[in-house]
């Protein structure tokens, strides 16, 4: 046995004779590593790009978490947790294990945290066979001080092996060679059949789901940022195209971070070190603090280049649409951690829900009651705009729980009573935010509410000027909407008003009623306040 497999505790969980093993390698010998296994180049910015082979996300089909007795009882099973026998699972690490014993390739070792508040962190082990992968986990997580590492204990380990497959996938019930499974009373989870890098991040994150919440500690899908002086943080909710990342990226306000977030009796931190963004067509005048944080540091994955300057198109799309860049948090200059703190803050002065509603009949900006946030919460709304993906012709309602359904392993109940739970201990509004289209749906060729205008109204929320309007509630969601805000027209914040057509406003919006009605009878939620809080059709 090696002295080192020893040392590191590897023993303990059948990893007696790895070699090479690399441990918390900085970026210039993670780079070098990178060239010399041929496992990527180097752009024309100095950072690496990388394919991620046959998967470009993450493969949701094949994540499992294991049936066992500490945990079943507080999953929430189904599609998004599907259940695993420990025995297929004691299988298959047996099975890792020996490939990362007789394997002559180098390993590399990340050992660091998620979590920057001290009392909520967890320590994170992660192995893998690939230099990259330890490039990106060195960049996504909280790089530790080298003299952390002298007695570091890992809380949850993750152990990917992307080179092994499952040929009796069938035989064990499962859906494909790939698989990403997680044993929460042995804090280990084994990736195979997948290089994509992801599945480690968002892996911890799912643990993190479900360990937080059980101390009191929401764990958060959003963004968050804070006021220069270093009060009124906003945490951000919103699915992808929403404007999340966006509206969240304010000069005048520093991120706190731009994905995962936990919310303590203490206030909100940060879980990551790092950023991990989408680069499809990106430029430097619409996200320059994206673009310029890719250089030497960051990793491209999936991106297309010329291969006599190196120079990367980031409108090419023929490998992925899903091309992306991971980069550590003090890449962003305008950021807590990039002005040498912790990226954490107190409370949150205001929660934003965004949404892009296609079909112009949710209000441009309204105030939630706490009830109505929890239903807004679990319901996780936005739509899908013709022309988008391949087979969509009108607008689609689509819902993911919580705003991050596939990373949850509680049900959604759990965080929404704690949501509420924080905001009426702590005292803060929330709002809903429609960075869509009112007065008509996308399909009828109209414009969607421009930019600057959705920060006009984000920044009354922020600076409480919102406060000052006169409110009526909407007729099918019951929210309160301000009737004169910062000289917008009425006819803008009051849908009814913005549509000249009232007949076709009321049909529409029945339809969008019915289907979240329809969507959160999914969740057997029987708590009659918040039942009430979701939207009616009227008579």
């Amino acid at each position: 046995m090696s002295n080192l497999n020893k040392t590191l505790g590897l023993d303990q969980i059948g990893l007696n004779n790895v070699s090479k093993i690399h441990r918390n390698l900085n970026v210039d010998n993670l780079i070098d590593e990178i060239l010399k296994n041929k496992e990527g180049v180097i752009s024309s910015t100095g950072a690496p790009i990388v394919d991620t082979g046959k998967f470009t996300g993450r493969s949701p089909k094949d994540k499992y978490i294991v049936d066992e007795p500490s945990s079943n009882s507080q999953i929430w099973w189904g599609q998004v947790n599907q259940k695993i026998d420990e025995k297929v699972f004691d299988e298959l690490f047996s099975k890792i294990v020996d490939y990362y014993n007789s394997d002559q390739n180098d390993t590399y070792m990340f050992d660091g945290y998620a979590g920057f508040d001290p009392k909520y962190s967890i320590n994170v082990r992660i192995l893998a066979k690939r230099a990259w992968q330890a490039h990106f986990v060195h960049n996504m997580f909280i790089r530790p001080e080298s003299k952390d590492l002298d007695n570091f204990s890992p809380d949850f380990t993750i152990i990917n092996a992307s080179d092994v497959k499952n040929e009796n996938f069938k035989e064990h019930g499962m859906n494909s060679e790939s698989f990403v499974i997680f044993h929460m009373a042995k804090k280990i989870a084994i990736i195979g059949g997948t290089e994509y890098a992801g599945e480690m991040k968002k892996g911890i994150f799912s643990v993190l789901h479900y360990l937080l919440p059980q101390s009191g500690v929401l764990s958060m899908h959003c963004s968050a940022n804070v006021a220069e002086d270093g009060e009124n943080s906003a945490i951000f909710f919103g699915l992808s195209g929403t404007g999340k990342t966006t509206l969240s990226t304010d000069p005048k306000r520093p991120l706190i971070g731009d994905d995962e977030h936990g919310w303590s009796n203490d206030g909100i931190f940060n879980f990551e070190g790092g950023c991990y963004a989408k680069t499809i067509n990106l430029n430097p005048e619409n996200e320059p603090d994206i673009f310029n944080a890719i250089k030497r540091g960051a990793l491209l994955e999936n991106v297309v280049y010329d291969p006599e300057t190196m120079v990367v198109d980031y409108s090419d799309g023929s490998k992925t649409e899903n091309t992306r860049v991971s980069y550590p948090l003090n890449f962003i200059d305008n950021s807590i951690y990039g002005q040498g703190k912790p990226a954490m803050s107190n409370h949150p002065k205001t929660i934003i829900f965004l949404t892009c509603d296609a079909y112009g009949v949710i209000p441009p900006v309204s105030k939630l009651t706490s009830e109505q946030a929890m239903y807004h919460f679990i319901s996780g709304y936005t739509a899908k705009v013709a022309g988008t993906e391949r087979g969509i012709t009108e607008p689609t309602a689509t819902f993911s729980p919580c705003f991050g359904g596939p990373f949850l392993t509680l049900h959604p109940l759990r965080y929404a009573e704690l949501l509420k739970e924080k905001m009426n201990n702590f005292e803060v509004p929330a709002y809903l935010v429609n960075t869509g289209w009112v007065g008509a749906s996308a399909q009828s060729g109209a414009k969607r509410i421009s930019l600057p205008l959705t920060r006009k109204m984000i920044h009354s929320i922020l600076d409480g000027t919102i406060e000052e309007s006169e409110f009526e509630l909407d007729p099918y969601f019951g929210v309160k909407v301000p009737k004169n805000l910062n000289e917008i027209s009425e006819d803008l914040l009051i849908p009814v008003n913005a549509w000249k057509d009232k007949n076709e406003y009321d049909k529409i919006a029945k339809t969008l009623v019915g289907k979240f009605n329809e969507n959160f009878s999914k969740y057997n939620i029987d708590d009659v306040d918040i039942i009430n809080a979701g939207p009616r059709i009227k008579a």
